[in-house]
């Protein structure tokens, strides 16, 4: 049902529409929802309302009726060290449902959706493909980097470093204050800039849309763009299910290990897919991986804030140097195929344009974006390994990873939560070679909330940060490095082997062969097979942990799908 038909067999709707200032003509138009995260919580969406004016003005000028609707977001980097982050992912299927509510109260008859960060981006394309009405989702854009190039993850690494002792307060003030110096995404290739990608390189947002420089009128012009193209979306009748078609995301899935993206992507692709019938795997992320190569070195595997990547060309760059490897056929949000959109792209001034902006840096596009046949990395970002430990998969971003740590054999050192993995670590309880577990963090264990703290604690002792792996089911931030493994599958809660896990029994990790065992007992080598029969035994005696069940959080551990259909509770 579309709003004109709501308005027939709801008379009510006319009275109420005009007490709120519209006019009688605005009754008879199209009815588009701008549906934005705008609020006060973080740089990512406090600039929101500024483009969804604009947006606004362009329905209105092309004959809509715009309505502006807001459920805003929370920042991990707020939530994180503390019970906050348990929310994180619970938040994306949240903004989900609200969405999906507001646009299915009228009924309206098109949407934009405006976002920047972790989890609304893909929040918002769920709703999107779920409402299948045409619609567009508008990137929020990227945050300028701080000065030396410095981004947002530069403060988890300080607010350590002065726990050390190897920081004064006063030293980490001039960091605090310049890591983040404007609204966007943060500067590194996190979940926010990654999802900003993966929307575009969808077809689900506007060419060049994805880590504008949310400062900029260049951001501010698009928005107006978007209005146009809502409208002209339902005039020709297309919707998500004509764009969000299996060769899109093969399309995303390319360009996600092209730019390193996120291991956050591994769930959050799969939950936008299933809505629309698509399947995604974790193994076809890796059967990608293997075959596209790293071609921007983006922070923080890289040197370079993705503000830069705008400027070297963008999403438009990168499908374009890969252009051999893609659907071209694929539709988007402009009416256009993928490959229409890239020849107008080269036509006019956006390449030119972001090369002078980086003539600001002394750089070229080249520095920042390279070519497959002379890539950055030779491989794609993320690795996907198997075995016993993880039967139905883990991740790991193989990208930031020194060589020598691909094949690497260590005792276990397992905690039950962060908090205790990381007191460990700052106590002196964890030595070089040690594999840490942090367990029971899966959807239905914790919410699967990320181990940011934990690696940051790593990273900044000298003797782990390239000595020593963490493991667990739960998440990580894009800001992560070093040899972290998250999304262990089954989770520990379920009763996975993660579960099974003693102090001292021998992990092997090896990368190249994408292998993730337990390979001895007590320090011991011991068989597959031995092993196998030792944790079956361990499984008669193993006792799932007592959780909390009330509010939200309780209704997600209940409801959420597993880690490698999304971690959902919205499509089972």
């Amino acid at each position: 049902m579309n709003s004109q038909k709501s308005r027939a067999v709801g008379p009510e709707i006319d009275p109420i529409w005009l007490g709120s200032g519209w006019t009688l003509e605005d009754l008879k138009k199209p009815q588009i929802l701008l549906e934005s995260t705008w609020g006060d919580s973080h740089p990512g969406s406090r600039h929101l309302n500024e483009l969804v004016e604009m947006t606004k003005f362009s329905v209105y000028k092309h004959g809509g009726k715009p309505s502006q609707y807001t459920v805003t977001d929370i920042c991990d980097g707020v939530a994180t060290g503390h019970g906050g982050m348990n929310y994180s992912l619970v938040s994306r299927d949240i903004i989900s449902a609200m969405v999906e509510i507001h646009a299915r109260s009228l009924p309206f008859d098109a949407i934009v959706t405006f976002a920047s960060c972790d989890k609304a981006t893909p929040g918002h394309l769920m709703t999107l493909a779920r409402l299948n009405i045409p619609a567009v989702h508008f990137c929020g854009g990227s945050m300028m980097p701080g000065p030396d190039f410095m981004s947002a993850e530069i403060c988890y690494e300080t607010n350590e470093r002065v726990r050390l002792g190897k920081m004064t307060d006063t030293e980490q003030l001039f960091y605090q204050k310049n890591a983040c110096p404007t609204c966007g995404a943060c500067q590194y290739m996190g979940t926010a800039s990654t999802l900003q990608i993966m929307s575009e390189a969808l077809g689900m947002s506007l060419p060049g849309n994805a880590l504008m420089p949310a400062w900029s009128n260049l951001i501010k012009l698009m928005a107006e763009d978007a209005g146009k193209a809502v409208l002209n979306l339902l005039k020709k009748g297309l919707t998500p299910l004509d764009i969000l078609t299996p060769k899109a995301f093969e399309n995303a899935l390319i360009v996600h290990a092209a730019v390193s993206g996120s291991s956050n992507a591994i769930i959050h692709m799969p939950a936008i897919a299933r809505e629309v019938g698509v399947s995604i795997t974790p193994s076809d992320f890796d059967k990608v991986s293997r075959k596209i190569p790293v071609l921007a070195g983006i922070k923080t595997s890289g040197d370079w804030p993705t503000q830069l990547l705008w400027f070297a060309g963008g999403v438009p760059g990168i499908m374009l140097a890969l252009k051999s490897y893609l659907h071209l056929d694929a539709m988007t949000v402009t009416g256009y195929t993928l490959g229409e959109n890239l020849e107008k792209i080269e036509r006019s001034d956006f390449f030119k344009q972001g090369a002078a902006y980086l003539k600001n840096y002394n750089l070229k596009p080249e520095d920042i974006l390279k070519t497959v046949d002379h890539p950055y990395k030779k491989e794609g970002g993320l690795a996907v390994l198997y075995g016993n430990l993880a039967p139905e998969g883990a991740v790991i971003k193989q990208a930031s990873i020194a060589p020598e740590m691909y094949v690497h054999t260590g005792p276990a050192k397992p905690f039950d939560s962060e908090e205790k993995a990381i007191d460990a670590i700052s106590n002196g309880q964890v030595d070089p070679g040690d594999v840490i577990i942090i367990r029971y963090r899966g959807p239905k264990g914790a919410g699967m909330p990320e181990m940011l703290k934990a690696t940051e604690a790593i990273y900044n002792r000298p003797e782990l940060v390239s000595t020593t792996v963490l493991i667990t089911d739960g998440r990580f931030s894009g800001a992560t490095r070093g040899p972290a493994i998250g999304h262990v599958s089954p989770e520990a809660t379920e009763g996975g082997p993660l579960a099974l896990v003693n102090k001292g029994d021998l992990i092997h990790l090896d990368i190249n062969n994408r292998a993730l065992n337990i390979v001895g007992i007590e320090k011991t080598n011991r068989s597959l097979e031995e092993v196998d029969s030792i944790l079956e035994s361990r499984r008669l005696s193993w006792k799932r942990p007592k959780q909390d069940m009330d509010g939200v959080l309780g209704l997600f551990r209940r409801a959420s799908s597993s880690t490698v259909q999304g971690a959902s509770m919205l499509k089972l």
